[in-house]
This record gives C-alpha cells, sequence and structure tokens, in this order.
C-alpha cells in the first residue's frame, strides 16, 4: 500500500551514513535474537544450519528461488531481502507492488482490479521466473470475507504446488489504520487467521519481531507508521532468511556480508524520507 496522506519522515540523522549502518547492524542483532524464537516452528531441512554464516567465494549458487509478492510494505523490505539472499546464493525476483499487491479480490472495485493483476503478473512469473519458493506477504487490501480470503490464500497454494514451488505466507507488520483503511479494518485483522489455516502451507507470524503495536519501537516503522525505513528492512531480512534457510535448506549469509550494501540507497526509502 502506497500511503494517500501520510507526512514520512526519517528516523535517521539525515547526511549520517555511518550512524545509518550502525543502525541498521543493531536491527540486524534484534532480528537475529528474534529469529532464534521463531525458529522453533520449523522442522529443520537437510544441510541447514543454525549458523548464518558468509557464502564463500566461488561456492555454487543455491537452486532456491524465492518470488516475493505483497504490497508496498513488502516492496520496502524488498531491497533488504534480496541482498540477504542474494548473499545466500539465493536467485530473487521482486512482484510486489506499491498499490495493491493483493490476491484478495474482495468486492470493492479498487481490490478486485488490483488482484486480477496480481493473478496476471503470477501466471508470467511462475513461467519465466520457475520459483521454488513462493513468499506472500498479506497485504493491507487484502479486504474482503473472512471466506474470501481463506479461498483466495488456498487458490494462491494451489497454484504453489501445481508449479512445484513451497508456499509461504507471512503476515504483514503492525501498521497504522488511519482513515483509509478504517472502514477495512475488520478484513485486515481477520486476513492473518485466514492464512494461517492454509493446509500445506508454512505460514510466518512477524509478530515475533514486529510485535502488535505499529508506534511501539520494536515495530520500525517509519514516520509514517505503516513503511520500515533501511533499519526495519534489515531487520525484516535477517529474520526472513533464516526462517527460509531453515524451511529451504540453505544457511543465510552473514548479515555483515550485506546488511549496510548498496541497497540501503534505494530510492524506495528516499521517498518514505529515510535519509
Amino acid at each position: 500500500m502506497q500511503p494517500t496522506n501520510p507526512s514520512p519522515g526519517s528516523p535517521f540523522p539525515q547526511g549520517s551514513t555511518a550512524r545509518r549502518r550502525a543502525g541498521v547492524m543493531a536491527a540486524v542483532a534484534v532480528a537475529a535474537g528474534a529469529t532464534a524464537t521463531a525458529c522453533g516452528a520449523f522442522t529443520a531441512a537437510p544441510g541447514a544450519g543454525p549458523t548464518a554464516t558468509a557464502r564463500p567465494a566461488g561456492q555454487a549458487a543455491t537452486s532456491v528461488r524465492v518470488l516475493w509478492m505483497g504490497d508496498s510494505i513488502a516492496g520496502a523490505q524488498a531491497p533488504a531481502v534480496a541482498a540477504a539472499l542474494q548473499a545466500s546464493g539465493v536467485r530473487f525476483r521482486n512482484a510486489t507492488s506499491n498499490g495493491g499487491g493483493n490476491i484478495v479480490a474482495g468486492d470493492h472495485p479498487v481490490t478486485a482490479m488490483a488482484a486480477k493483476d496480481t493473478w496476471k503478473r503470477l501466471k508470467e512469473d511462475l513461467v519465466s521466473f520457475r520459483p521454488t519458493v513462493i513468499a506472500y506477504q498479506i497485504t493491507t487490501y487484502d479486504w474482503g470475507t473472512p471466506r474470501q480470503q481463506l479461498a483466495a490464500y488456498q487458490r494462491l497454494a494451489r497454484a504453489a504446488k501445481d508449479a512445484g514451488a513451497r508456499l509461504v505466507l507471512v503476515s504483514a507488520p503492525p501498521f497504522k489504520i488511519d482513515e483509509f483503511f478504517k472502514p477495512h479494518a475488520d478484513a485486515i485483522k481477520s486476513a492473518p487467521a485466514m492464512a494461517a489455516k492454509v493446509a500445506d502451507v508454512r505460514y510466518l507470524d512477524a509478530s515475533e519481531l514486529w510485535g502488535d503495536d505499529y508506534a511501539a519501537g520494536k515495530a520500525q516503522r517509519a514516520k509514517d507508521g505503516i513503511h520500515s525505513c533501511q533499519q526495519g528492512s534489515a531487520a525484516f531480512a535477517t529474520w526472513f532468511a533464516r526462517q527460509l534457510g531453515t524451511l529451504a535448506g540453505f544457511t543465510p549469509a552473514a548479515p555483515g556480508a550485506w546488511a549496510t550494501g548498496p541497497w540501503t540507497g534505494d530510492e524506495r526509502f528516499v521517498k518514505l524520507g529515510c535519509g
């Protein structure tokens, strides 16, 4: 979801690259601690070690290909997720959308149109990218009844299975329910519960990392209360890469190998006023 009315501000000291990098690494350390607890939800995959290490130079890339789906919240996380996974030898494609990105059509014309676009793009990505993992972060546009939500997530699970891919559903971080979202607050609340009901799908509860309060420091939201800046994106990428590594059987690269790389200058963060 691209915010319509917030005035994003910066949690970073403007012009201070060194301090920004220090903040990113501090966020990564917190995420690593959250991962230690969250990993208990997984069955260890063969060859997946518990310790994140940098991929040695010249080591062959893994066969894992991750398709990352979601809205602009997932889009703000994408630069860090790409850096973390690519440093781990994983191929990555960003299929997020700055507006929409949802798979739940619901009964609203906006969500119906956006869902149509998402399903069309997914069909194309399955052919051109051939993902082994489809990771969908529940969007701020997954409006609809619980039944509609469950049906959409089940449809995505079938699409993944038919393509020979594993599906990972990730709950969205806590975000500000402003005037735009208030009419859809019930749907936003029910979506994670419906995602967790889907059989043969890995569901990741991101509240283990973020908590449930968008205004809390732990949530690491930007000043708009919705998206994340570099610190939050790096924390999520660390947490997500370790979760995914256990599931898909690869060892995540050490955060020091990627966390302060060129991705931190992505234009998404500039537009959010992140510095």
